[in-house]
């Protein structure tokens, strides 16, 4: 079942109860969030306002990590997750969302792309690994 983003429960300003009034609309339902996980590849296509389509990962093995110095970008194996610094939690499960920390064979890297909502893994190289 969706999650409900609408405030047509929250009290007004003053503290006074606020009356709905109307129901619920299906453009103002959301989603739970996509905890992309290391695995094997794996992706779900959605459909979205407008007929869109989103593509989310929920668990990948390999990332696109991007080197500044050289300009090059390499296909590489992840090896773990050293931090994510959007959740205490997601550090401790190993969660992959944008700015995590993660362990290559080239060194350590930042996850720059959105996985839950790109449906891909984009990483820049942060320290090498010599």
């Amino acid at each position: 079942m969706p999650i409900w983003h609408w405030d047509l429960h929250k009290r007004k300003p003053s503290g006074g109860k606020r009356k709905a009034y109307r129901g619920k609309r299906r453009y103002e339902s959301g989603g739970y969030p996509t905890e992309t996980r290391l695995g094997d590849p794996k992706r779900s296509v959605e459909r979205v306002m407008s007929g869109d389509i989103k593509v989310k990962l929920l668990s990948d093995r390999f990332v696109n990590v991007a080197d500044p110095s050289t300009g090059k970008t390499v296909k590489t194996e992840i090896l773990r997750v050293v931090r994510n610094q959007s959740n205490v939690d997601y550090d401790r499960r190993g969660v992959l969302t944008k700015g995590a920390i993660v362990a290559t064979h080239l060194g350590l890297a930042r996850i720059t792309s959105r996985p839950g909502q790109d449906g891909v893994l984009n990483a820049i190289l942060i320290e090498s690994a010599k």
